[in-house]
């Protein structure tokens, strides 16, 4: 694309029905931001389908994103797509390599704001290394989408296999890689116009450093999951269910934020049941607990991971909650409309 073709794309300040036509504008905007943002010989080639060499057991995943609002503290809806699809093909020990991206716009979005999405997507890619190779854009006229939704397929090679929620064994011990909540507390503070003293930010990372780590120092990992819609309460739950075992969760042990407590003390919510996107919970062998956490904890994001529970046949399917006055509850199944849009 010549920079007489990308000028003309910088001078249009919203999008229109012609970006989506297949025209000269939908040309400029494709090749002008977002094959710009995204170079790679695979996305330059421009065929109808990208090619790709695979080896080994590959993990694939997709997920879209309709957050509302768009931007949040700590990161908006590209940031979201890229980690949120990473993260998925990270919790199956698969390193990141190839993303679609499709991307449904509404007539009349601010093209600096699509700036801004666009260019928090290709930062968060260089984290991981994973390449957007293929996609597609539509423009929807005025009222029939909420700014902007993002699809994103991603594909990676699994480096370590066994890692299932299926998998869970008697006297695991249950790791949190940090505080919980964050994501869905930063939603609700950017829905409803909260400030507090402290800035609040979401989690919202990418996680395949930490988990590539773990794999590095040769851990047996039993499961992972990143902690997002339901939080650590589904996350647990799934867990006791798929394999068919019991959890023990201590409450005084589960690292929460003072921002967030705050929070769910205003509107009467639960901390492990509001979603993250920078957090995942680990399930591996006691014996292994104390390496797992000197790993994380060299990521500035899992500064304060630990061992919150652990695995047993007792009440199996069920996930016990020991409070700090003693008392035992199950902590159930997140229930109900909590944060909607929270990704």
């Amino acid at each position: 694309m010549s920079e007489q073709d990308f000028s003309a794309l910088s001078t249009t300040k919203s999008i229109q029905l012609s970006h989506g036509g297949g025209g000269q504008e939908m040309n400029k905007l494709i090749k002008g931001l977002f094959f710009k943002a995204f170079d790679n010989a695979i996305l330059r080639s421009e065929e109808d389908a990208a090619v790709l060499t695979l080896e080994g057991k590959t993990a694939f995943t997709t997920d879209s994103f309709t957050v509302s609002p768009l931007f949040f503290a700590g990161g908006n809806i590209g940031k979201l797509a890229i980690a949120g699809t990473v993260n998925d093909l990270a919790m199956m020990g698969a390193q990141p390599q190839y993303l679609s991206c499709s991307v449904i716009i509404e007539e009349g979005f601010e093209i600096d704001k699509l700036k801004t999405i666009v260019s928090s997507m290709a930062k968060e890619l260089s984290i991981s290394g994973a390449k957007i190779v293929c996609g597609d854009t539509k423009v929807v006229p005025k009222g029939c989408a909420d700014g902007i939704f993002i699809n994103t397929t991603g594909v990676g090679k699994i480096m370590q296999t066994g890692i299932s929620v299926r998998n869970l064994a008697d006297g695991d011990a249950i790791i949190v890689s940090r505080d919980v909540g964050r994501h869905g507390a930063a939603i609700l503070m950017a829905r409803e116009g909260l400030t507090l003293e402290s800035e609040l930010i979401s989690d919202c990372n990418t996680l395949w450093p930490a988990v590539e780590a773990l794999i590095a120092a040769g851990l047996d990992i039993h499961a992972m999951r990143d902690a997002t819609r339901g939080g650590l309460s589904a996350v647990l739950n799934e867990w006791a269910q798929a394999s068919d075992v019991g959890i023990s969760l201590v409450e005084d042990d589960v690292p929460v934020s003072e921002e967030v407590r705050g929070l769910c003390e205003l509107y009467g919510f639960e901390p492990f049941d509001l979603a993250n996107e920078g957090t995942f919970i680990i399930a591996l062998p006691q014996a292994q607990a104390q390496k797992a956490l000197e790993v994380l904890e060299t990521f500035a994001a899992c500064d304060n991971a630990c061992v919150i529970g652990s695995v047993n046949n007792e009440h199996t399917g069920r996930v016990i909650l020991t409070s700090g006055w003693g008392s035992r509850r199950y902590l159930d199944l997140p229930q109900g409309e909590l944060l909607p849009r929270i990704c």
